[in-house]
């Protein structure tokens, strides 16, 4: 229980929060908007595990959301070719796991400071995009809205697919040697070395998956419209981060679970129908995601305080 407490305590903020809302905002109890809701957050959630990855292993991603962008318009502008349906995902896959390498080859192959990469890279892609597209969104072909599907059988769709991954993710962290690689590398590199691993092919493939599950993300975004926004995925990142440090893993690496990601993206996710419920300015949820991430690295600094100071 001890060792889960932050997974419990966003469990526990999260209820708080509903059950206000059951009593502050009764509208926002309607079933056709709680699932668009948690269809929008399903992106999310994947590209929220994807840097849980990252951060993991002792490093960050700040390009997630310009990468999510970029595949969504890549994707996008392929499927107006012509592309089959059935070949746009795996291409989404690839084309995020490429950016992800290109990320983890400046990262792990030449050891510079992730946050200074991946900021270029935030800002080569979005930049990238603008240029590209001026602003002018991608029309899709008919058909690939939902898959084809009827639009709440796509929405669940969309929905129980990124909850089978995170749960796979969850549990392959938890048990493979893959990824009891990442929580070693993530709290001590050299320690790690000395054991036999190689931390850097361990940090490039955290990045790689990173992209690779932001590429999936951003192909559910994209069957859930009949456009695709080059401006996609603009802030992602800070949402995916904080959803990530609220639900339990440490910003300094190492150490948490994957399983506190879900109720901290839910969390997070209740923020703006919220506000727009209690009639408070948009422009709040930011500055709320701002603090959420500030308390939370805040708590977790002073939990490792107490515990060095408990083994000294």
């Amino acid at each position: 229980m001890k060792e889960n407490f932050r997974e419990w305590s966003v469990a526990g903020a999260l209820l708080a929060v509903l059950v206000a809302l059951r009593f502050l905002a009764p509208g926002f109890y309607q079933a056709q908007p709680l699932l668009s809701l948690a269809t929008r957050e399903a992106p999310v959630l994947l590209v929220a595990c994807g840097a849980a990855l990252v951060i993991l292993s002792r490093q960050i991603d700040i390009s997630l959301g310009s990468q999510f962008g970029v595949v969504g318009v890549c994707i996008g502008l392929l499927a107006g070719t012509g592309c089959p349906a059935w070949l746009l995902p795996p291409a989404a896959i690839a084309l995020g796991a490429l950016l992800g390498a290109i990320n983890g080859a400046l990262v792990a192959g030449l050891g510079l400071p992730s946050i200074v990469i991946t900021l270029a890279t935030m800002v080569s892609w979005r930049e990238g995009l603008r240029l590209l597209r001026q602003g002018e969104f991608v029309t899709l072909p008919d058909g690939l809205q939902w898959l084809g599907l009827a639009q709440a059988a796509g929405q669940w769709t969309v929905v129980l697919s990124a909850l089978v991954l995170l749960v796979l993710l969850a549990l392959a962290l938890r048990n493979l040697a893959a990824g009891r690689f990442v929580y070693a590398v993530g709290s001590d590199a050299e320690a790690a070395r000395l054991a036999g691993l190689r931390p850097r092919r361990v940090t490039f493939l955290t990045f790689v998956a990173a992209g690779a599950f932001t590429g999936l993300a951003a192909m559910l975004n994209l069957i859930q419209s009949p456009q695709v926004d080059p401006k996609s995925g603009t802030g992602l990142e800070l949402k995916a981060i904080a959803a990530v440090v609220v639900g339990g893993i440490a910003i300094s690496g190492g150490r948490g679970s994957l399983w506190g990601v879900l109720p901290g993206v839910l969390l997070l996710a209740c923020i703006s129908p919220a506000l727009t419920h209690l009639h408070v300015e948009a422009y709040w949820e930011k500055a709320i995601q701002g603090g959420v991430i500030l308390l939370a690295v805040v708590a977790d600094g002073l939990r490792s305080r107490r515990a060095g100071k408990g083994q000294s």
